[in-house]
């Protein structure tokens, strides 16, 4: 005996409403993570869209209909905003404006009194709009972020396509049509719909669960006052680089850089602008090297940096555009910066090893501060 759409709806609803707080209490309530939160959004909305349609066939349906309609379009807003969170940030403001909009206006004009099925093309293809950009967003996050993406983004491009097929039947067979019926209507589509749930809500439960432990691991590894890996973890991570073929059979330069005069800085002004100073080194850091970098904090007011495939000439311009950076934070902060000492060496196939590297970046940086300060130095031998 086969369910009509209301029984599964009901059961969608039931769903959802377990669903829901499980998620919450679970997963956002302990990371208060942007995507945890816009997903137990969306579980709100596509919740409060499929109730409104309980109240087709009634008096309510004129106002009911097009408010589900936005409803679930929302929701697949928020699965979108989700996906984007992980990767960089809120969707644009028109995706919550301009596709619901676009909706509620098709849905009112298309007599939603009598016509269940009022702005549905509109419907539709904004459903499979939005759920597409979310499955676009966790495609495009780099391969190692997580072990779910895959089934998280092929779960919603199914869904997607799933959409889009309902269009492409509504508009060239109907509503009432075999075809759409039989494959594409409401009930059939309440079970895919309860199935996407379930998929995509133990997907980020799981996700949930590998960002608590990278957040832990990047609380190990970070300093607390500057972002960048401490010390240990520079260390951690430069050796096991370089032990790596493809990096030892290569070249690069470490850079290690000492902030000039820094017992200067905490005596005249204190110790608050001393931590803004080793603040403002790390963000000119930051800002200046590639992802492929390492830079870390090696103690007190020292840093370093590991630069995989970078020439001589090449880390003391990034010693140069990190001084400039670090001198237009003085404009912005009205703290008059001190200056930087830097200390170059370079390595290849031949490297002895990271202590090695660092022993000739440091004898460099002593020829720096012994010459002036405010300079780079390069090693005279291969690290």
């Amino acid at each position: 005996m086969a369910l009509d759409t209301a029984t599964l709806r009901i059961a969608f609803g039931l769903m959802a409403l377990v669903l829901g707080p499980l998620f919450y209490f679970s997963s956002y309530r302990t990371t208060r993570s942007a995507y945890s939160g816009w997903w137990c959004l969306a579980i709100v909305f596509f919740l409060a869209g499929s109730a409104c349609f309980l109240l087709n066939g009634s008096s309510h349906q004129f106002w009911a209909n097009p408010l589900g309609n936005v409803l679930l379009v929302h929701g697949g807003v928020a699965v979108w905003a989700g996906a984007r969170s992980l990767r960089t940030g809120p969707p644009p403001r028109w995706a919550f404006t301009g596709l619901p909009l676009v909706t509620l206006v098709a849905s009112v004009l298309d007599n939603p009194a009598t016509n269940t099925w009022s702005g549905g093309p509109v419907f539709l293809a904004a459903m499979s709009i939005s759920i597409g950009l979310g499955s676009r967003e966790l495609w495009r996050l780099e391969p190692g972020y997580s072990r779910v993406r895959i089934p998280m983004a092929a779960a919603a491009a199914g869904v997607s396509v799933f959409y889009f097929g309902r269009l492409v039947a509504f508009l060239l067979d109907g509503p009432e049509g075999p075809v759409f019926d039989a494959f594409f209507g409401s009930a059939v589509t309440t079970l895919v719909t309860m199935v996407m749930l379930v998929v995509v809500s133990f997907s980020m439960a799981a996700l949930s669960t590998e960002q608590q432990t990278r957040a832990l691991r990047m609380v190990a590894t970070r300093d607390d006052l500057t972002g960048l890996l401490n010390r240990k973890a520079f260390l951690d991570l430069a050796t096991e680089q370089l032990a790596d073929p493809a990096v030892s059979r290569a070249s690069g330069a470490l850079i290690l850089a000492d902030l000039d005069h820094f017992k200067a800085v905490n005596d005249t002004y204190g110790h608050a602008a001393g931590d803004l100073a080793l603040q403002a080194f790390a963000g000119a850091c930051q800002d200046t090297v590639r992802s492929t970098d390492l830079a870390g904090r090696y103690g007190g007011e020292e840093f370093v940096l590991l630069l995989p495939g970078a020439s001589a000439d090449r880390a003391e311009s990034i010693a140069d555009e990190v001084s400039r950076r670090l001198a237009l934070a003085s404009e912005a902060d009205g703290l008059q910066m001190p200056t930087v000492s830097y200390g170059v060496a370079t390595y290849d196939a031949g490297t002895a090893g990271l202590g090695a590297l660092i022993a000739a970046a440091d004898a460099a940086l002593y020829t720096a501060k012994s010459l002036g300060r405010n300079r780079t130095a390069r090693s005279d031998r291969i690290g």
